[in-house]
């Protein structure tokens, strides 16, 4: 329908192209945009920080030891003379056994890269720290030649650009655009034709605005905006590995939708969730939020060594905070100082020292063959749960009302019988301690040996004497039956969600190679050395951290958090790594609009809602997606943007969205796991042992159609019509799209798709009296749009031979709508129904429909 953009890969020369363009080519050489990025790929992997790798004494990271004499008399680096400098000489050597880097290194340097050494070399060879380290300070929006079109300091930053590679901005989307793209940017639902004619008849200046402030206040957008978070958070409903037991951390789950609608201000979002339970008299919300340091996985296997597994997990746990608070690879300094950047083992074994404090096993317990949870953690029964303790409860009281007195009389008559003539009766197998008192008279017995002949005579009478009875008196048997169900009521179906504590402190230290079984220094808390210390007087565990990554001096944690909010809105981050912002990243084209929105996104207290309705409502985000060949041609990937990014819309959405187009999608927000339709025995490989059943559960009535959100999200085998989706095995922050022909066959054989198609197509019938106007309702509903006439020439000949062919098939008609659980509207003709689904169905599969444009 529309013409399809395809996402070209730019070349490593290209980017660095790029770069020169937007930052002009007379501005000074710089370390950091310049050197840095080729010293990182062509020379740190033997001359870098690790010295177990250095060769020939040579370190090239700072300037003390590249400038030094080596062994050999020369020096790599002569500060203003790159021909005495050794490091010139030898990239630019013509004889490939001097050459360097080696020849066997398959890294060769290019004649720009070569003068761009030299020139660095000549102005002083001048070292600086790497962008990312140094704290982000607020730059002066610059000024632009069109002062009409920036409608914020965004715009003008993003202009600039623009201007200095004589690139023009693209004009403004329209209106159905507009609502679309926010709608599945915000709440990840449709707008209901009522909405998308109020916004189109809206003439005020700020309607758009307006549009955007009721999607933010919809509780929806929590539901949406959680799910990039909860990538991070490798949040599954299950453990993963062998047995993969379930798990209730759906409760963190809620509370982040929660906070996200609530606009929680980030630091506090953080500072819970790293540290909640260690906050002054912790309140159950911040316990519960600290239960995303409790979603990595669990092996529950029978040759898993249990220490082991902690270590695994523990690994993971600091992996993923430092991934998502300050955007650095820090898993390399587990075995050794990281290659690249200056991340050292100590600064490693230093930083998990504040996370290794919690009484975890490392081997989850069973509570039933189906739940597997690790303590610590919290018990959290729903109303649901007290609803249904209470009932047993009364039921079981007034079976006590019932029972008590028979197995009263059964108790006493059976101590009767344990004495003859006064003494203790032999061969009642009673245990030497009940013996020894019950041959004392009673008034000698002292109050301790009364206590424990009492417990002793029940604990006997309860093993022994109460079972042979059960089976002659019923009231005891269904006493008996009563608390076992409650019992196994509480294990089973009571939520506990695994939360942090640091209640059994360890020693931690640097593990050789990362082996658990190979500790050497003892360490203790502190932060990177690299980065600014800690505050004094912050307590030297989680929350002194978490409260030191919101510190003002802190320059990795808002850039981090901003870059990610980019990646969200645009696509792709303006640092294209959002998962490291090492020495490695590059260097961002608008470095000058992030330290911008990272002061920004601190000074306005660390709102998310605020940031994200400021760039929301920027020039930037509201252009149209359609390139011209000029903007291809310079700029494929769109890092300068002067469009918007078209992005390929992640199954989760697709799905929501195709449920909502046909007014199917169940509303109600937060619960337990879902189990929506699946292939049969999508689990059966699990079912390798007896220990538990694999079948999938699926889920009825209203629950088929919650919000992907609520899917249960099993690791070993995850939905699968979830393509794109996270395997929630790790921490993942940058997005995945791929494209295979896989998930054309989902979108347009799954039953979710087809039951929604053949939903819509009856509502939209029923909504108009000709055809027209139905395929248009359709049309709106999932596109947001009405089809142009040549469209609707092009949807009214589909719906006409598809018709024509179910008349000559009612087999194929029948089997069409009969997909799905929900009740089908047999007063309309049943080929002209399977007719409009399979036209609704290609709908939900046009180009325009699976891509946010």
């Amino acid at each position: 329908m529309r013409n399809c953009v395809f996402k070209l890969v730019a070349s490593a020369a290209a980017i660095l192209l790029l770069t020169q363009l937007v930052h002009g080519q007379a501005s000074p050489i710089s370390f950091s945009r310049d050197i840095r990025p080729i010293l990182n790929d062509k020379c740190f992997a033997c001359h870098g920080p690790d010295e177990n790798r250095l060769e020939a004494g040579l370190k090239l990271d700072n300037r003390e030891s590249a400038t030094m004499e080596l062994n050999s008399g020369e020096r790599a680096i002569v500060p203003g003379d790159a021909a005495a400098s050794e490091l010139f000489r030898r990239v630019s050597e013509t004889d490939v056994d001097r050459r360097m880097p080696p020849a066997d290194s398959a890294r060769r340097l290019s004649e720009l890269e070569i003068k761009k050494l030299k020139d660095w070399i000549e102005s002083g060879a001048k070292y600086e720290a790497h962008w990312a380290f140094v704290p982000p300070q607020t730059p002066t929006a610059p000024a632009v030649q069109n002062s009409e079109w920036p409608r914020n300091p965004i715009d003008r930053f993003v202009l600039a650009k623009l201007e200095e590679t004589g690139l023009k901005p693209s004009a403004e989307a329209d209106r159905p655009t507009l609502i679309r793209r926010l709608a599945l940017d915000l709440t990840g639902l449709p707008p209901s034709i009522s909405e998308l004619d109020e916004f189109l008849a809206d003439e005020s200046d700020d309607a758009y605005e307006k549009l955007v402030d009721r999607f933010l206040a919809s509780p929806n957008y929590g539901e949406r905006l959680a799910l990039p978070w909860l990538d991070a958070a490798r949040y599954a409903d299950s453990n993963g590995f062998q047995q993969d037991g379930d798990t209730w951390q759906w409760i963190w789950r809620d509370w982040v939708v929660r906070a996200i609608n609530d606009d929680m201000p980030f630091d506090q979002f953080s500072i819970w969730q790293l540290a909640g339970d260690l906050l002054p008299d912790a309140t159950t919300d911040q316990k519960i939020a600290s239960a995303f340091n409790r979603n990595h996985l669990l092996n529950g296997e029978g040759g898993a060594i249990a220490e082991e597994q902690r270590f695994v997990g523990l690994f993971d746990r600091i992996d993923t905070t430092a991934t998502n608070w300050l955007g650095l690879t820090v898993a390399c300094a587990q075995c050794h100082d990281h290659k690249y950047d200056p991340i050292t083992q100590h600064d490693y074994y230093s930083l998990m020292d504040a996370f290794n404090r919690v009484p975890e096993s490392g081997a989850p317990q069973f509570f039933s063959t189906r739940i597997r949870v690790d303590a610590p953690f919290i018990e959290l029964p729903t109303d649901e749960n007290d609803a249904t303790i209470a009932d047993f409860e009364a039921k079981i009281k007034a079976a006590e009302g019932i029972a008590d007195p028979v197995s009263k009389a059964a108790f006493e008559a059976w101590r009767i019988g344990l004495l003859a003539d006064g003494r203790p009766a032999e061969g009642k197998g009673l245990p030497d301690p009940i013996l020894a008192i019950l041959t004392k008279p009673e008034n000698e017995r002292s109050q301790d040996e009364a206590a424990a002949l009492e417990a002793g005579l029940k604990k006997l009478f309860n093993d022994n004497v109460r079972p042979k009875l059960v089976g002659s008196l019923p009231e005891l048997a269904t006493l008996d039956e009563l608390r076992n169900r409650l019992a196994e009521f509480k294990k089973d179906q009571i939520p506990r969600v695994m939360v942090m504590s640091d209640d059994k402190p360890r020693e931690t230290h640097i593990l050789s190679r990362g082996a658990y079984l190979s500790p050497m220094d003892k360490v203790s808390f502190a932060t990177p050395h690299f980065l600014p210390p800690m505050m004094d007087g912050a307590p030297r565990n989680r929350l002194g951290f978490a409260q030191w990554l919101f510190a003002p001096e802190n320059p990795l944690t808002a850039r981090v958090q901003v870059n990610r909010m980019w990646q969200y809105f645009f696509g792709t981050g303006l640092v294209k790594t959002p998962e490291d912002f090492g020495v490695q990243s590059e260097y961002p084209v608008h470095d000058q609009l992030l330290d911008w929105l990272a002061v920004e996104f601190r000074d306005r207290g660390w709102s998310m809602k605020q940031m994200h309705r400021l760039i929301l409502t920027s020039a930037t985000y509201r252009q149209s997606s359609r390139v011209s060949v000029e903007q291809q041609s310079a700029d494929a990937e769109n890092r300068l943007l002067a469009r918007a990014s078209r992005i390929r819309i992640p199954a989760m959405l697709l799905r929501d969205w195709a449920l909502a187009s046909a007014g199917l999608l169940d509303p109600r927000i937060g619960g337990a796991p879902v189990y929506p339709y699946q292939p049969d025995g999508i689990w059966e490989a699990l079912a390798i042992t007896k220990e538990r059943d694999f079948t999938y559960p699926a889920s009825s009535g209203n629950d088929l159609y919650r919000r992907s959100l609520y899917t249960f999200w099993r690791r070993t085998v995850g939905p699968a019509n979830m393509f794109d989706g996270s395997s929630r095995q790790t921490c993942r922050v940058r997005t995945a799209t791929t494209n295979t022909p896989l998930h054309a066959l989902t979108t347009l054989n799954d039953p979710t798709w087809v039951e929604a198609a053949r939903v819509l197509a009856e509502n939209s019938w029923r909504s108009a009296g000709d055809l027209d106007g139905r395929i248009s309702i359709a049309f709106r509903r999932v596109l947001c749009r009405v089809p142009s006439k040549q469209e609707l020439v092009a949807l009214r000949r589909t719906f006409e031979r598809q018709r024509a062919i179910y008349q000559a098939e009612p087999d194929s008609a029948q089997a069409l709508i009969g997909v799905g659980a929900a009740i089908r509207d047999t007063s309309l003709d049943v080929s002209e129904q399977a007719a409009m689904s399979a036209l609704c169905l290609a709908i939900l599969n046009l180009d325009e429909a699976i891509t946010r444009e």
